[in-house]
């Protein structure tokens, strides 16, 4: 086999190792179909906090969900925890991911009906992210990618 036919094999192998977005290809899957993700951050004592589930999105590149500006999770995240992420459960398939929060009103409106197909009582209206809480100052969105 020649140079070429390596480096194309090796990518092959590569993209069936590695899903969307610098996933696993096991996490990346679990992503598409789970209706819940547990996450965890560290304390600032260096121990990890409580696992705790969690809605999300998942776009094929980021994983995003809300939280309260002044939650745990949101006070972790702006002094630069990283994100423990298990999918499906909370010892399914896991990453550890950079995390950043983000008050943009459009992404929330994006989010909003995925949360309604994904979860029945987001269809009736409840627990589903709201541009205009988002645009108060009254809930964040957290925007998930993998750590390298």
């Amino acid at each position: 086999m020649d140079l070429l036919g390596l480096i194309l094999l090796s990518g092959v192998i590569m993209a069936a190792v590695v899903g969307n977005a610098g996933l696993p290809s096991d996490v990346a899957d679990a992503l598409r179909t789970s209706k819940e993700i547990y996450v965890a951050t560290k304390r600032a004592d260096g121990l990890q906090s409580k696992v705790v589930p969690v809605w999300f999105m998942y776009d094929g590149e980021a994983v995003y969900f809300s939280t309260g500006p002044k939650s745990y999770k949101a006070r972790r995240i702006r002094h630069g925890s990283p994100l423990f992420v298990w999918v499906g459960s909370a010892t399914g398939p896991h990453f550890v991911g950079k995390a950043t929060l983000v008050k943009a009103p459009e992404l929330a409106a994006r989010m909003a009906p995925e949360y309604s197909r994904k979860y029945w009582i987001a269809w009736l209206g409840f627990f589903r992210p709201d541009p205009e809480r988002v645009r108060a100052g009254k809930t964040i969105l957290v925007k998930v990618v993998p750590e390298d």
